[in-house]
Parts: C-alpha cells; structure tokens; sequence
C-alpha cells in the first residue's frame, strides 16, 4: 500500500494546504467537492500541485508535518521544483497518465464474447 503526502492550492502561488492520505484520489476529490466545511473549502483550495509517495502512514504524515514547519518560500520551490507550471495533477494522477479518459479502454473491448479462451484453466 502507498502513502502519500500532498500540496493542494487555491491558485499559482495562492493558498496552499499539505495534508496526507492513504488514497489521494478520494481526498483531493474531497478537497475539489468541498465535503467537508474546512479551511480548503473555506479558500478554494483544490489543485493536486505537488504530491510524493511513501512506504508506510507514519513516513508520509511526518514528511506532511516537516513541510507544515515551512516557510512558504521552500514550500513554493518544492512544488515549482516537480510542477513549474503549476498544473492540476489530479487528473493525470486519477487516468494513471492517460491523457482524457476518452483514451482508456476496456480490457474486453472488441471482443464478442465468442472468441475461445487462450487461459489454461
């Protein structure tokens, strides 16, 4: 299992959150739905601008804690350093580096159900 720890933001250079999560799918969907009456939802702030994977939860929620003691400045050359044109990293994250979800395609797709299995069961 991964861990991650996150930088969601409002905008280029705007309001910045750093969380952690064991599924950053869910929680940056949470961040962009604004579920929860929190400080992102209070300032917007939903872009995946930065994120790393760790091992293990207590690798990733101390690495989001040291990140919290920051000064904005390192925060910002963290996220330029990964992402410098500040793009929303949720979506090629989500697809898995698919381009729209228009390019995923079903495993089964073009099959008719009538082709012989080639599985040794």
């Amino acid at each position: 299992m991964a861990f991650f720890t996150y930088i969601v933001a409002s905008r280029r250079n705007g309001t910045l959150y750093t969380g952690s999560t064991d599924d950053l799918v869910q929680r940056v969907d949470q961040h962009r739905n604004k579920t929860f009456a929190s400080f992102t939802a209070k300032y917007d702030v939903h872009m995946l601008v930065w994120f790393e994977v760790h091992e293990t939860r207590e690798g990733a929620f101390r690495r989001e804690r040291q990140i919290k003691k920051w000064n904005r400045s390192w925060k910002l050359e963290l996220i330029e350093k990964q992402n410098p044109d500040w793009l929303d990293l949720f979506d090629p994250f989500r697809l898995g580096g698919l381009k729209d979800a228009e390019d995923w395609v079903p495993a089964f797709a073009g099959m008719s159900g009538n082709e012989e299995s080639t599985c040794d069961d």
